[in-house]
């Protein structure tokens, strides 16, 4: 999963809800600016607020064991 990915997923979830940003940053416990930067496709986001975010829809982001080619 890409960044972008991420932040297509989130906005994606979060419409389906019916939820604005805000609404969003307060169920979650985070602020209006970590969800904008998320939905913006920020590169450097705190992992665990990332996940305290994905916890509302049932998911968490985890590591993903990629073959390096050499």
């Amino acid at each position: 999963m890409t960044v972008n990915d991420l932040s297509e997923f989130v906005r994606e979830k979060r419409k389906s809800f019916g939820m604005t940003q805000p609404e969003l940053a307060e169920k979650a416990g985070t602020g209006l600016r970590f969800i904008r930067d998320l939905e913006q496709g920020k590169k450097t986001l705190r992992m665990d607020k990332v996940n305290q975010l994905l916890a509302l829809f049932g998911y968490e982001l985890g590591p993903v064991k990629q073959e390096r080619g050499e």
